[in-house]
This record gives structure tokens, C-alpha cells and sequence, in this order.
């Protein structure tokens, strides 16, 4: 199986120029051959806390919201599926797990909001994320739910083998954490760890983009740099 990462410089709450973008990399991923393709923390809206607290009405969405729908469609067109990030309502940090029928296989909230993510209004979910693909079982993560080890250790202990993360890392120390973090998640768990990061500018901060996958033994097995476009790796079937 093919897996992918999609990194990209989200437009601040345009919310149909993303997911117009998201479709097109749902599109290209089936084309280079992948079954799964991960988007960026609240790639949907940009990280924009404030924005989105200050107008939830327009700026969450659910995972029927019909604005969705070009990312559901480009899902079904090519076969594959997506983890989609976006506001939640009710202010959670939601990723909605679309599978090759456009359905949705899994919604998953984060669990650990930042303090900034606090004080802006947003809350944190409760429930693991799981869903199967291809007889794979995957387990979700969003950015800075990474940096608690009892999540992945949940996820190998629930027989998952691979861990699914949307980030957001900026430059200078978030490039130092990427490149500690994924590799000890992934070699401590026997797990293959997939991060989708953003690149450029997103809300206050600078996106380092370097999104990647690293294997169970926590070695590199693929990653991008700075500009936009997909990784790809290929993980083992069971």
C-alpha cells in the first residue's frame, strides 16, 4: 500500500480555494499509485484560531458540510481516500477520514489543544481515532497530540501499524521536534508514522513543511522539503 502526505500554504479561511486544492492532491495521490493521502492541521480553514473562534458559524464544519464536497467527490473519482483537517463545530480541531467511496470512515478530534488552541475556544476530544483500509489499521493524530507517547502506545497496543499525523511545525524548533519526535514515535511503537505539515506562512506562524514517513525501526523512509506537492511511501500489507 502507497500512503501520502499533501503539504501545501493554506489561503486564510478561504475555505473553497483549499478544498479545491485538497481535491487536486486527492487526484494527483491516485494517479502516482497511493491509497491514502494526509492533509495538514486545519488545512481546510489555514491555522486560524482567532478568525475561526470569532465566526464558528461559517468557519466549522462537519463531515456532511456540502463545502467538503469537492474533497469527497476527488476521493471517489480516484479511489483513494483522506484524512481532511478542519474546525469542528462545537471548536474542536477535527480530522474527518474519507474513504475511496467518498464515505466517511472515521472522525477523530484532537485530544491535545495547545494552550494558545485553549485560549482561543477550542476544546479537546476524547476518543481515539482508528479506522481500516486494506486490511491496515490506522490511528490518527493531530500536531501536538505527537509529543504524548501514551497515544501511539495506545495505537500499537490496538494492533494499529501505522499512525496517521496532521501538523503544523514552523521553523527554527518545530524543524528540531519533527525531527525527534516521529522518528522515536515510530521506532518505540513498531509503527510506521506518516506526518503532513504545512508549508509557508499559516496563521502566526512560518510552516517548515518537511513532511515525511518514517518507518517501525524510526528510519526515514520518505520526505519532501519546503515546497508544495506529495510524499509517497509505500508500507507492507498484512
Amino acid at each position: 500500500m502507497i500512503i501520502a502526505a499533501a503539504q501545501f500554504t493554506a489561503r486564510p479561511c478561504d475555505i473553497g480555494a483549499n478544498t479545491a486544492r485538497m481535491a487536486g492532491f486527492v487526484t494527483e495521490a491516485g494517479e502516482q499509485g497511493a491509497s491514502l493521502v494526509v492533509f495538514g492541521e486545519l488545512a481546510v480553514t489555514g491555522y486560524e484560531l482567532e478568525a475561526v473562534a470569532a465566526d464558528p458559524g461559517r468557519l466549522t464544519l462537519g463531515p456532511d458540510d456540502p463545502r467538503l464536497a469537492p474533497v469527497r467527490d476527488a476521493c471517489r473519482a480516484a479511489g483513494v481516500a483522506a484524512v481532511v483537517n478542519c474546525p469542528g463545530p462545537g471548536l474542536t480541531i477535527s480530522s474527518y477520514v474519507y474513504g475511496p467511496d467518498g464515505a466517511l470512515l472515521a472522525h477523530y478530534d484532537k485530544q491535545h489543544v495547545t494552550e494558545t488552541e485553549l485560549a482561543a475556544g477550542f476544546v479537546a476530544g476524547k476518543v481515539d481515532g482508528r479506522f481500516v483500509l486494506d486490511g491496515v489499521r490506522f490511528g490518527l493524530a493531530t500536531c501536538y497530540d505527537a509529543h504524548f507517547p501514551d497515544l501511539a502506545e495506545r495505537a500499537a497496543a490496538d494492533k494499529c501499524r501505522v499512525l496517521l499525523a496532521s501538523s503544523l511545525y514552523g521553523k527554527g524548533g518545530g524543524v528540531a521536534e519533527r525531527m525527534t519526535v516521529f522518528p522515536a514515535l515510530a521506532a518505540d511503537n513498531g509503527l510506521s508514522v506518516l506526518l503532513a505539515n504545512h508549508t509557508g506562512p499559516a496563521g502566526p506562524y512560518d510552516a517548515c513543511g518537511l513532511s515525511g514517513v518514517w518507518g517501525p525501526d524510526g528510519a526515514i523512509v520518505a520526505e519532501i522539503g519546503a515546497a508544495e506537492g506529495l510524499v509517497r511511501a509505500e508500507i507492507p500489507l498484512p
